[in-house]
């Protein structure tokens, strides 16, 4: 069985769709695949599918919704025996003491693979191979089809799932424009990040990164206008000022620190680690 989790769910058995168009089993299919091979509760999927005005007939409607998943499964399955699941469709969505569990049999999961690209990214970068790590977090970012679970209503555990799988996105983007920065690609960058700035308008990391590809290409006059506009947000929306890092770097472009030239013999390290 393969999961996708990464944009639209997608959960296929033999290359086949089991993803139902009803929206409560889709909620069940869609928390049962974000943790594969793992037992989830019938508590947490009731959490998720009612909140906390559960239906009385709760367990009941609930084990409909399994039979339902089930019967898609069946059909993805086909006709013909299958020797490998000697309990049939109970082989891969199982039932477990207190809970359901669905087997992925060994298939794909694009978050996972996602994770592990990210690692492989992560190692590149300590070791100073700035290509291998940027060809790495493209790779992972590739995977992404769009919004996690876009297209399921989520509940409060989906909800936070897919909230987390967001946060790693954005945090494996900023490393993929941390590498890149680090290879010169700084001109490449500056367009990018300008979507990315005016998208996330309180996220200080590709502020920071912005800064220092327009310091870089030249235009360091308007690399402090971000900061600039970056302090009013700050303090408009949290009542906050930008961060040490943040104020740091502010400095360095004042004094047009030698630290920011990507030729000179001390990489910026201390600055982009803030970002």
């Amino acid at each position: 069985m393969d999961v996708g989790l990464l944009g639209p769910l997608q959960v296929a058995q033999t290359g086949v769709s089991i993803v139902p168009t009803a929206g409560k089993p889709r909620k069940v299919l869609a928390l049962l695949a974000c943790r594969p091979d793992r037992l989830v509760s019938v508590d947490a999927l009731i959490e998720e599918v009612w909140g906390e005005r559960p239906p009385r007939s709760v367990q009941t409607t609930l084990q409909t919704y399994v039979l339902q998943l089930r019967g898609h499964i069946a059909a993805a399955l086909g006709a013909q025996p299958d020797d490998g699941l000697p309990l049939g469709t109970k082989s891969i969505l199982v039932t477990e003491p207190g809970g359901y569990l669905l087997d992925t049999q060994g298939g794909a999961v694009d978050s996972a693979d996602f994770e592990r690209l990210a690692r492989r990214g992560h190692r590149a970068m300590e070791a100073a191979d700035h290509e291998a790590a940027s060809a790495a977090f493209r790779q992972a970012l590739e995977l992404w089809r769009g919004p996690a679970l876009v297209d399921v209503q989520c509940g409060p555990l989906l909800e936070a799932e897919a909230r987390c799988l967001e946060e790693s996105r954005l945090s494996i983007l900023g490393r993929r424009i941390e590498a890149d920065l680090r290879l010169g690609r700084h001109h490449e960058l500056v367009g990018e990040l300008s979507g990315l700035a005016a998208q996330y308008p309180l996220h200080e990391g590709f502020q920071a990164q912005l800064m220092i590809a327009l310091y870089r290409t030249g235009r360091r006059s308007t690399a402090l206008e971000i900061y600039q506009r970056l302090r009013t947000v700050l303090s408009i929306e949290l009542g906050l000022d930008p961060s040490p890092e943040l104020r740091e770097l502010q400095c360095a472009l004042l004094d047009a620190d030698p630290v920011l030239n990507l030729a000179s013999s001390a990489e910026p390290g201390r600055l982009l680690r803030a970002v």
